[in-house]
């Protein structure tokens, strides 16, 4: 059977545009091989009615919503995925589809830092948005790495949560505008290569520790979009796969939507993503049965 619309990915993104095309009638399919992205972290927050509830209730809820108008949910990954819209799965199986949203995410490429991620979703922390509120007033840390502008950014916004928050610049030569910015802040600078994170502080190469209750760190977002390049979906000057409005790519019938194409999404934010991709897939489909039925 070829269903209408074979979604790649069950997160946020995935599963609330699975769940309006179902509701829209659509015979639907969901590939997720249950690796989300925040599956370390214990809470998720700012998500209307959904706030401190554990990520693994929230995505078990939406399976359970997303099954009850009539769609399917296939544990599996997608290896391969060609122009006709057939699906190969690690399984061995194959899906074909009218129409795919791909909602693959992205993968956090953390610093080489011993305990770094061993504290990862715990102590060590990525989004003030996310976990700032549970760690305000206690002593902060923020490490620079590879993701130079958002560490920065990072360091001088995580300040609104506490008044003791450490910059840890690591192998991060910072200007003098930069001290100056973050100084004027309020923040403070330890200067130093980090020899590792700990649970109760980061240490540095030299032996001293500095004693922190939380570590924000700048991750590099690598977008999970092996799929979308597969298929010649057109990359923008970022790197990124571009998106039209509702989500749709340079390639007629395919979709993308949440943190595969856009890594400041959060999850309420992928979540409407994914509605919205939901609502231009089933209009691309009203002209295609139209047409058909002439």
């Amino acid at each position: 059977m070829t269903h209408d619309v074979l979604v790649i990915g069950g997160g946020a993104a995935g599963l609330n545009a699975a769940l309006v095309l179902a509701r829209a009638r659509r015979r639907v399919a969901v590939v997720d091989a249950g690796e989300p992205r925040n599956a370390p972290a214990g809470h998720l927050h700012g998500f209307l009615s959904r706030d401190g509830m554990s990520p693994a209730d929230l995505l078990a809820a939406g399976r359970d919503e997303v099954t009850r108008y009539g769609g399917e949910l296939i544990n599996d990954r997608v290896d391969r995925l060609d122009h006709g819209f057939t699906a190969y799965l690690a399984g061995g199986g194959t899906l074909t589809a009218r129409a795919v949203l791909v909602a693959t995410g992205l993968r956090d490429e953390l610093p080489d830092i011993p305990g770094v991620r061993q504290g990862w979703g715990h102590t060590v922390l990525h989004c003030p948005y996310c976990h700032g509120w549970e760690v305000r007033d206690q002593p902060i840390g923020v490490l620079g790495g590879d993701n130079r502008p958002f560490t920065l950014h990072q360091a001088s916004l995580v300040r609104q949560w506490s008044g003791d928050v450490v910059f840890f610049p690591h192998r991060i030569e910072l200007t003098g505008e930069e001290r100056d910015r973050l100084t004027a802040r309020g923040v403070r600078i330890v200067d130093g290569e980090v020899a590792a994170v700990t649970g109760t502080g980061v240490q540095l190469a030299g032996g001293d520790t500095v004693p922190r209750a939380a570590v924000f760190v700048g991750p590099r977002f690598v977008p999970r979009d092996g799929l979308l390049t597969g298929l010649g979906c057109a990359v923008g000057d970022d790197g990124w796969v571009s998106t039209g409005p509702g989500g749709a790519t340079s390639v007629d019938g395919v979709w993308a939507a949440g943190n595969v194409v856009s890594s400041p999404a959060q999850l309420v934010q992928a979540a409407g993503a994914g509605s919205a991709a939901a609502i231009a897939i089933n209009h691309h489909l009203l002209e295609s049965d139209i047409l058909i039925a002439r």
